[in-house]
């Protein structure tokens, strides 16, 4: 249905071609051939031709199955991410500790030496230095200067690859440490602010564009030319100019 019509339809008729030759090559069948309405497959959530260009056979019994084969679909995953340039022995990331006063715009700017973080007085919980100093990293705050804050590596962005969501990657990242003997994290997470669905953000672009601020095209994608906007809005308002669109910064434009 997908390659039938709608906007994807192209996407649609690879992906079904694709599953056919799967099918051909006998590493499954039709019957056991489940997975999600878009077409993402097993264990792994492989679309076709994901599954086509990375899936392995792990335990060498001449087929690739990430449906009911643990070994292969974890295997076919960690394929994916050293195809994806996943750097063993890196970290994806780790939380750390802004200073008093740390310029919030810094944050989602570009890739820092380590170390440039540390001269910035960026620190982990509890005081400790920050490892991996030789290498480069992003600063993300994903719900704001209020909540936790975290340097991404490398590694994240190969995350992002097997699924482009923030939350996603995040997440895959927090697990994995947690199963590794890692703590919680240190800073709590803001529940009062929640994130906006799509049809908010849209109204908080137009908002902004009311105001005469310059965010491009009315989306829904929070890109760099909507957070610069926001940041100018508090700035102007006296909050703490982080960038973020929750739901509290969404009631102050509408509320001013």
């Amino acid at each position: 249905t997908l390659g039938y019509r709608g906007r994807r339809a192209k996407f649609g008729r690879s992906q079904m071609l694709a599953a056919l030759e799967i099918l051909q090559r006998g590493d499954t069948t039709p019957e056991r051939m489940t997975g999600s309405w878009a077409g993402a497959m097993g264990h792994t959530q492989f679309i076709p031709t994901t599954y086509n260009a990375y899936a392995v056979d792990f335990d060498g019994d001449g087929r690739r199955d990430i449906w009911g084969t643990i070994a292969d679909a974890l295997a076919s995953t960690a394929n994916y991410l050293r195809k994806s340039r996943w750097q063993s022995g890196l970290s994806w990331g780790y939380e750390v500790v802004l200073p008093p006063r740390f310029n919030y715009a810094l944050a989602g700017s570009g890739d820092r030496r380590v170390q440039d973080w540390a001269h910035l007085g960026v620190r982990r919980p509890g005081g400790q230095a920050l490892s991996h100093s030789g290498e480069k990293a992003q600063l993300l705050l994903p719900a704001g200067a209020k909540g936790p804050a975290f340097l991404i590596f490398s590694n994240f962005r190969s995350i992002l690859r097997y699924n482009n969501a923030t939350a996603y990657a995040l997440s895959v990242g927090l697990l994995a440490d947690r199963l590794s003997g890692g703590g919680a994290l240190s800073a709590p997470w803001p529940v009062d602010d929640r994130p906006l669905e799509e049809a908010e953000r849209r109204e908080l672009q137009a908002l902004l564009a009311a105001r005469g601020y310059a965010i491009g095209d009315i989306d829904g994608v929070l890109g760099e030319r909507t957070r610069s906007a926001i940041r100018s809005f508090q700035k102007a308002q006296g909050m703490t100019e982080d960038g973020h669109a929750g739901a509290l910064l969404f009631k102050r434009l509408k509320g001013n």
